[in-house]
C-alpha cells in the first residue's frame, strides 16, 4: 500500500465525524457539514422540496429526508447507484441531463466534487465546471426565493465561481462546516434569492 494511502486510511479510521456518522446511521461524515450549515443558516423546513446533486453515498439526502419531513420531497441524483433512503427518491445519471417535470425545487444541494487528478490547476477547473452547471441546473430548477449549497474549492477558480454566483443570487455567503477537515481547500457556498436575468 502506498504511503498516502496509508496516511489517508490512519487519518479516515480516527476521524471523530466518521465515528459519529458510523455511531448515528449516516452513510457519510458530510452529512455533518450539512448539519451545520442548516442549524446556522435554516435551511431545510417541513414541505420543502430538495434536490440533492452528486448524492452519492447519501449522507446529505439522509439529512434532508429527516428534516423536509412531514410533506417534504428529496430527491438525489448521482451518477453512481444510490442504496435507497427512505423518503427519497432516486434517480441515476447525469444532473445536467436529468428530467424533473413539474419540481421547482425549495433548496438546491450541491456536494458534487470532480474525480481528483492530483494536478491541483486541473482539478480546480473541473471543480468549478461542475458549479457552474449546477448553478445552471438551478436557473431551470430553482424558485426565485430558494436556496443553492455548493462546494467549491479555494485556488485559482474560486473568484469565477464566487463571482458568477454573486451575478446571480441576491445574498452569498461562504461557510467552512467544522466538519469539513481543516487542510482541505472545499468551502460551501449558501446562495439565496436567484436573480432574474
Amino acid at each position: 500500500m502506498a504511503k498516502s494511502n496509508k496516511q489517508w486510511l490512519r487519518r479516515h479510521v480516527t476521524d471523530p465525524y466518521v465515528r459519529k456518522a458510523r455511531e448515528q446511521g449516516y452513510r457519510s461524515r458530510s452529512a455533518f457539514k450539512l448539519l451545520e450549515i442548516d442549524d446556522k443558516e435554516r435551511l431545510l423546513r417541513p414541505g420543502a422540496i430538495v434536490v440533492d446533486l452528486g448524492a452519492a453515498p447519501g449522507g446529505w439526502s439522509q439529512v434532508a429526508a429527516a428534516r423536509v419531513k412531514p410533506g417534504g420531497r428529496v430527491i438525489a441524483i448521482d451518477l453512481l447507484k444510490i442504496a435507497p433512503i427512505t423518503g427519497v427518491e432516486m434517480m441515476q445519471g447525469d444532473f445536467r441531463a436529468a428530467k424533473l417535470e413539474g419540481v421547482r425545487a425549495d433548496i438546491v444541494l450541491s456536494d458534487l466534487a470532480p474525480n481528483l487528478s492530483g494536478v491541483a490547476n486541473v482539478d480546480q477547473a473541473r471543480g468549478a465546471e461542475l458549479a457552474f452547471a449546477a448553478i445552471d441546473f438551478c436557473r431551470k430548477m430553482l424558485k426565485p426565493d430558494g436556496v443553492f449549497v455548493v462546494k467549491t474549492f479555494h485556488g485559482e477558480a474560486f473568484g469565477e465561481v464566487m463571482a458568477r454566483l454573486k451575478r446571480e443570487f441576491g445574498k452569498v455567503m461562504v461557510r467552512k462546516p467544522s466538519a469539513s477537515r481543516g487542510e482541505s481547500s472545499e468551502t460551501y457556498v449558501v446562495a439565496r434569492g436567484l436573480l432574474a436575468l
